[in-house]
């Protein structure tokens, strides 16, 4: 069996770390590219980056924070928000990034996914998804919708279709984000997980909800998710990396150990 990432997730607003909870009510709590390093050190498998209000004012990625940061960390890390055309990708990739997180664009183009993949490869190229339950009708049969721009904006497209056409175009994982869940530290959305692994061959990462590692132990089996990004858990040290670690594996969770 692969082992399980841990991923922490780093929202950025105005070049400062930012968290919130179901895309509201954020706060600023640090300077990303510290945060970054602690989590480094303390066994983060990768790292998200989003720039959170990018897409939804119209500018362009932080392509210093992404410079800061390559010349900080060294494991794999991937950027998403403000993301909206092939030379976008080009730029944070050539900032030292691994992999371009394409959300809203995706959804307003979805050719950013077949040509990113045609330029860089299928691998560095994320399909950032977040999704809202709503009411099951004719056009959302999975009871799952796609909101974009930062959780402002409904598209009235299935999740679980998006999650299919995505793949077919070339997207190399898919970050799967229940914005009912975001930052409630409740727990993950394991239906939703569970239907968009179940149904897609390219790897899904669980986002939205972990507050105890009890959480990724079940997203990480029952919503059969490949990896968990974790956010409030970390961010406010109620718990470490390396902590998390030991939880899971204690559950038979297979993890990657860097200690």
């Amino acid at each position: 069996m692969l082992s399980k990432r841990i991923i922490p997730c780093l929202d950025v607003r105005n070049g400062l770390l930012t968290k919130g909870v179901k895309f509201q009510y954020n706060i600023d709590i640090g300077d990303p590219v510290e945060v970054a390093r602690a989590y480094y050190e303390q066994g983060a498998d990768e790292i998200v980056f989003y720039d959170i209000t990018a897409s939804s004012e119209g500018r362009a990625i932080m392509i210093d924070v992404v410079r800061r940061v390559a010349e900080t960390i060294f494991i794999p890390f991937s950027v998403g928000g403000g993301i909206g055309s092939v030379e976008d990708m080009r730029s944070v990739i050539l900032a030292g990034a691994e992999k371009v997180s394409v959300n809203s664009a995706a959804v307003k183009n979805p050719a950013i996914i077949a040509e990113g993949a045609k330029a860089f490869g299928s691998q560095c190229v994320v399909l950032g998804m977040d999704v809202k339950k709503v009411a099951v009708t004719e056009w959302i049969p999975s009871g799952y919708e796609i909101v974009i721009n930062g959780g402002r904006t409904a598209t009235g497209i299935d999740a679980l279709w998006w999650a299919c056409e995505a793949e077919r175009l070339g997207a190399g994982e898919i970050c799967l984000n229940s914005i009912d869940a975001d930052g409630t530290q409740d727990g993950y959305e394991i239906d939703l997980t569970a239907l968009i692994s179940s149904n897609v061959r390219i790897p899904v990462i669980a986002s939205g909800g972990a507050g105890k590692p009890e959480h990724l132990v079940d997203v990480l089996t029952r919503g059969k998710a490949d990896a968990a990004l974790i956010a409030s858990m970390v961010h406010y040290r109620t718990y470490t990396i390396a902590e998390i670690k030991d939880a899971l594996n204690q559950q038979g969770v297979k993890v990657r150990r860097h200690w």
